[in-house]
Order: C-alpha cells, then sequence, then structure tokens
C-alpha cells in the first residue's frame, strides 16, 4: 500500500472532487450541497486532497466550477431543456441533489468502473428525474456517435455537460469530440470548463505530477481560449471566470481578493492565468 500512487488512474480524480465538494457542503455557507460527496471521495479521496493541499489551496476553483455548472444546468432546464447529458460523469450527484422537474431526462456517460463504485455508494438513493446510466469509453468514436445518435433522436432540446473532462484530451480529441456532438440536430448547448496555458502550468505544479504518474496528464490549454470552439461548430454564449466567480461566492483566498476587481474576461489576455465555466451554442 506504501507504494502505491497517489492517484492510481483518473478515476481517483473524481474522488479527489468530490473530496472538495464534501468540505464545502459542510460549511454553514454552502454555495451548494452535495449530501453524497462525503461517501462518494471516501478514505482514497479524503487522502488525495489533504496531499494536494500541502502545496497550495486548489479547492476553491473546483468550488467555483461546481457552482457554475450548477447554475447552467438551472438556467438551462428553466429555458426548456429536456436532456441533460453528462459526459465523463465521474462522481457527479446533481440529478441525486439538485431541483430538477421529475420529467427531465439525464444521462451520465462514464466508465464502467467509476459507475459501478458510484452505485454502490449511492446504494438505494433515488434520482429526481429520469435517470440512465450508460457505461462507454468515450474515446471509442464509433460508439459515442452511436450513443449520440441514439440520445439526439430522443430529444428535442438538450444540453451537454463536459466538467473536468476536456483538459485530459489533446486538442485533436477535443475538435473530434465537438463536432460528433453537433451531428445530433437536438444538440443544442454544452457547458464546459477551459483553462490557459499559465493556470494549466500552476496546475501541474501542484497536482499534475500525481495525474501525469496515473495516465491522466493536463493537456488541453487553448491559446485562444472558447474561440478555439468555433471552428468546430460551437460559439461561445456566455463566459464566466473562475476568478471572478470565486470571489462572488467568498472562496478566493485573501491574497487574491484584488484580482477579482478586475473586469470579466471572455478570453485569455497574455500570460495571465485564466479559466472559466463557459456555455456554447451550436453554431451550425
Amino acid at each position: 500500500m506504501n507504494d502505491e500512487p497517489l492517484i492510481r488512474d483518473v478515476s481517483d480524480t473524481a474522488r479527489w472532487v468530490a473530496a472538495y465538494r464534501a468540505q464545502e457542503t459542510e460549511r454553514p455557507d454552502a454555495a451548494f450541497r452535495d449530501p453524497f460527496a462525503r461517501a462518494l471521495a471516501g478514505e482514497r479521496g479524503e487522502r488525495i486532497a489533504q496531499a494536494i493541499a500541502k502545496s497550495g489551496d486548489y479547492s476553491w476553483p473546483l468550488i467555483a466550477r461546481t457552482y457554475l455548472f450548477d447554475r447552467y444546468v438551472t438556467r438551462l432546464v428553466k429555458a426548456g431543456v429536456d436532456l441533460v447529458v453528462n459526459l465523463a460523469a465521474g462522481l457527479d450527484t446533481r440529478p441525486y441533489r439538485m431541483e430538477l422537474p421529475a420529467s427531465l431526462r439525464w444521462v451520465e456517460v462514464d466508465l464502467p468502473d467509476i459507475l459501478d463504485y458510484k452505485e454502490s455508494v449511492l446504494g438505494d438513493a433515488k434520482p429526481v428525474c429520469a435517470f440512465e446510466r450508460v457505461r462507454l469509453d468515450l474515446t471509442n468514436e464509433d460508439a459515442r456517435r452511436g450513443l449520440f445518435d441514439r440520445l439526439g433522436r430522443s430529444s428535442q432540446r438538450a444540453a451537454i455537460l463536459t466538467e473536468g473532462l476536456l483538459i485530459y484530451l489533446m486538442p485533436q480529441a477535443v475538435g473530434e469530440l465537438a463536432e460528433d456532438l453537433t451531428r445530433p440536430a437536438s444538440f443544442q448547448h454544452w457547458v464546459i470548463d477551459i483553462a490557459n496555458r499559465a493556470v494549466v502550468d500552476m496546475m501541474t505544479q501542484q497536482a499534475g505530477g500525481a495525474t501525469h504518474m496515473a495516465g491522466a496528464p493536463f493537456l488541453f490549454a487553448p491559446a485562444e481560449g472558447p474561440a478555439f470552439f468555433t471552428a468546430h461548430g460551437w460559439s461561445p454564449a456566455e463566459v464566466r471566470t473562475i476568478l471572478k466567480t470565486a470571489g462572488k461566492i467568498g472562496r478566493l483566498p485573501i491574497m487574491m481578493r484584488p484580482f477579482a476587481l478586475l473586469p470579466e474576461s471572455d478570453a485569455p489576455r497574455g500570460n495571465m492565468p485564466w479559466s472559466a465555466v463557459c456555455l456554447l451554442a451550436r453554431s451550425n
């Protein structure tokens, strides 16, 4: 056990993020609440979070990211989305913890091992909406296209979520995924998180060694920011930076709070660290 790596595979990063969701949930001023997070993180998730905390506070951007994805889900559902497809869903529990209409369909997709683990922990917990769990390797292009086509035919207006996924992909793979997501006409919106090279380099210094050894290095950091997706069928409709959001909800470290006073930026500027959650709309 002592020789086992801190992060064994990319699925362990989901346990790590769940530990931060648990910490946020237990705050009296929680920006969101996930009653399942502590159990899903487990001892390993707690250990990863504690080990990475020694190199710096990594929780606030992930809390801000979760908060923003929650807000976009709420808005999109209120605007008439009838299907949410969560790709690389990991240990996400939104269909269990958020206020969603029973008529909404929610489909989560990920590798069998992580979904089997989540099922075992959630036990008899029931989602609040119609729910489907799909075990699929998203690098299998034929399989994912078949899934997208099937889901697209069953929806009038769908939204896609990829929280914490794209950063692990090469730019070409991100472009191919984006184009596959334009195949169904009903796939109208896509919520992503994105960071520039300055942020990815900082992440690599803090946690990248552990994720790299687990075969999950941080890769995607397009210099043009959300504009990367315009060549692949998607247009940025709204951009919310992690820094400004963390300041808004009171999660920025003290030394970083003055930076939250800067104007919102919808794209990276020079070498300044920049990360955001973006709502994309199909452009073709």
